[in-house]
């Protein structure tokens, strides 16, 4: 039995992170933890071991350039995907495409 992939949501809509945790951890191999601030994203990432990363919409560049500069690092090759919407099939594609990256050892900031 493979260990699940492990993604960190981060977010700034209850709502819409409820939603999107609800759909990633429908998957049998992923499982999803969320955050909605910048430092509950950074206590989860430095407390767990996370295959990807996945930035919502809503959180400011800001945070975001600080958030890509804290996880990597931690570990220079995880993978961190913006997510805007789109529907379950974009998420899923978005996360797919991210793990055959991070498999192929490519580095986040090599997109």
């Amino acid at each position: 039995m493979n260990p699940k992939i492990k993604v960190l949501v981060v977010g700034r809509h209850p709502e819409i992170m409820q939603t999107v945790l609800n759909l990633i951890n429908k998957t049998e191999d992923w499982v999803a933890e969320g955050a909605l601030s910048d430092e509950t994203a950074i206590e989860l990432y430095h407390q767990r071991r996370f295959d990807v990363v996945l930035i919502g919409g809503g959180v400011e560049e800001e945070s975001e350039a600080k958030l890509r500069a804290i996880f990597t690092f931690q570990n220079p090759l995880i993978r961190i995907i913006q997510h805007y919407g789109g529907g379950s099939g974009l998420l899923f594609a978005e996360i797919k495409s991210a793990l055959l990256k991070q498999a192929e050892g490519k580095n986040t900031l090599q997109d």
